[in-house]
């Protein structure tokens, strides 16, 4: 099989999960956010590439300092595991809403969920349902391919009544830089 049939395979499958269906494991029936493009005064796109290698970690709503939220998630809803998945960053540097694919595997990704450990850094965490899905994935650098980016006014939006948490306000100021850099702010 050539690399464009694989391409277009792959393509052809993001087209489906993005049709709209009943089942509330595909985007259709995920929760998401306007997304904007932000541009610095010169006029250069930021945030614009598809691919990136980052490092990903696991962690699960049964770890310890996980318990007091239960499934939910930062954005409002239930942490997600099927076709579409759950996943946290910094939301500085993948805002919130932010759907992405792990180059290999078959499962969409999105950001509803943040960490007071990825604050600072380009990890991304994804949610695993239980101890031996985190002891599974462990720490792996990874190429991803955002399909859309997520909303830095949607993610500030839920974080402005959370700000007594340092990792918040550290978060909030990154992205309000970001903003502010490319005039939006």
């Amino acid at each position: 099989m050539t690399i464009r049939a694989v391409i277009a395979m792959a393509a052809a499958a993001v087209a489906v999960l993005f049709s709209s269906c009943s089942s509330t494991t595909n985007l259709a029936s995920a929760k998401t956010y306007e997304t904007k493009t932000y541009r610095t005064k010169t006029g250069k796109q930021i945030d614009n590439a598809k691919y990136y290698v980052v490092k990903t970690t696991a962690y699960s709503h049964v770890e310890a300092d996980s318990l007091k939220y239960g499934k939910g998630s930062a954005a409002g809803g239930t942490l997600k595991y099927g076709s579409v998945r759950s996943a946290a960053s910094d939301w500085s540097v993948f805002p919130l809403g932010t759907v992405f694919k792990i180059q290999g595997l078959p499962y969409v990704y999105q950001v509803d969920d943040y960490g007071s450990a990825l604050v600072g850094t380009k990890t991304i965490d994804l949610y695993k349902p239980d101890f031996d899905g985190i002891k599974k994935w462990g720490a792996r650098k990874v190429k991803i391919q955002v399909l859309r980016w997520g909303s830095y006014e949607r993610s500030l939006a839920i974080l402005k009544d959370r700000m007594k948490h340092p990792h918040v306000r550290e978060m909030a100021v990154g992205i309000q830089q970001k903003m502010k850099s490319s005039g939006r702010s």
